[in-house]
């Protein structure tokens, strides 16, 4: 079986920290290094200290690409592009980028795709360079995608959405410490989040004549981990047309889930898992869309795309628990 040796860049904040949980446990996958400017030096369970006792690697500043067959890309949005612009990376390297540097179109030093597997699996195997998409793009996309591949998005999308803390990063701020986000709650960037654009990007390739508005409220939980947005649209389409065409599309995807039962975050945190669950109101179709913003909306997503990149099991090293109960 194919050994995919790996390297971080960026492993001391959350999703670095997950991916290298990940890759620690995946059965076809070495960890060759794990780079953090800021932790050179500090061994990583210094860091994440869940991991004394698994691993005695040492944070390193220096990075070397001769001896690893993919690079991970975890640091915070537009240092990709600087990480490129310093270094000489071989061209032969796999990369896959957890920013939002190379996510939407245009003409970038690298051919990427796209790393939504559900909706470009084929196309992820052949490519060597992945732009891993955004948490609320992710979830919002799962409820979105198989009703614009049916045509079905024919009026405005309404979205309302929860993330919890880690979705903020680690670094801390005003409205990520205990004290503040603890029992509260606030709306930001309503109607402009920055994953409207790729969201919207992915929706027109699968619908080019959709030309309405997607309304998204997002909301800070106040809550560890997990995503759960509440999407609705008017359709004529009926309930149970509705859920065949769900299901069908996602028939050979094995971490997206249509349940017959309304679902709730504890089902998915700690998983790849993307739940979905559909009810018909009158003309409206609502569409509850939950993931780990950890996992499938970061570094779970970003292995799920290292394994159809380099030929393995789709689901390798990510047979992952849920922390329910």
């Amino acid at each position: 079986m194919v050994s995919v040796k790996a390297g971080i860049i960026g492993g001391a904040g959350y999703t670095g920290g997950e991916l290298i949980r990940l890759l620690l446990r995946h059965p076809h996958a070495e960890l060759a290094f794990v780079h953090s400017e800021s932790n050179a030096g500090k061994p990583v369970h210094a860091v994440h200290r869940d991991l004394v006792g698994e691993t005695d690697m040492i944070f390193t500043d220096e990075f070397e690409d001769s001896g690893i067959d993919v690079l991970f890309l975890c640091s915070g949005h537009g240092h990709s592009k600087k990480f490129f612009e310093q270094r000489q990376v071989k061209k032969s390297l796999k990369i896959i980028d957890l920013s939002q540097d190379f996510r939407l179109r245009g003409t970038y030093f690298r051919e990427f795709t796209y790393g939504l597997p559900e909706a470009y699996r084929e196309k992820i195997r052949k490519s060597d360079n992945i732009a891993n998409p955004g948490c609320f793009a992710t979830c919002l996309q799962l409820g979105l995608l198989p009703l614009a591949s049916s045509g079905l998005l024919q009026g405005d999308v309404h979205i309302s959405a929860v993330t919890g803390s880690t979705g903020a990063g680690q670094s801390l701020s005003a409205t990520s410490h205990f004290s503040w986000r603890n029992n509260n709650m606030s709306v930001y960037k309503a109607f402009k989040h920055q994953h409207l654009l790729e969201i919207r990007e992915n929706v027109l390739r699968a619908q080019p004549d959709f030309d309405r508005s997607i309304r998204f409220i997002p909301y800070r939980g106040n809550f560890t981990r997990g995503i759960i947005a509440s999407i609705y649209t008017e359709t004529g389409a009926p309930e149970k047309e509705l859920k065949d065409i769900f299901r069908a599309y996602y028939e050979d995807s094995p971490f997206v889930f249509i349940s017959d039962q309304n679902i709730d975050l504890k089902q998915v945190v700690n998983t790849n898992k993307g739940l979905l669950y559909l009810e018909k109101h009158d003309e409206m179709v609502l569409v509850i869309s939950i993931i780990d913003n950890l996992l499938k909306g970061a570094s779970g997503q970003a292995v799920q795309n290292m394994n159809l990149m380099f030929g393995l099991e789709e689901r390798a090293g990510l047979d992952l628990k849920a922390t329910a109960f």
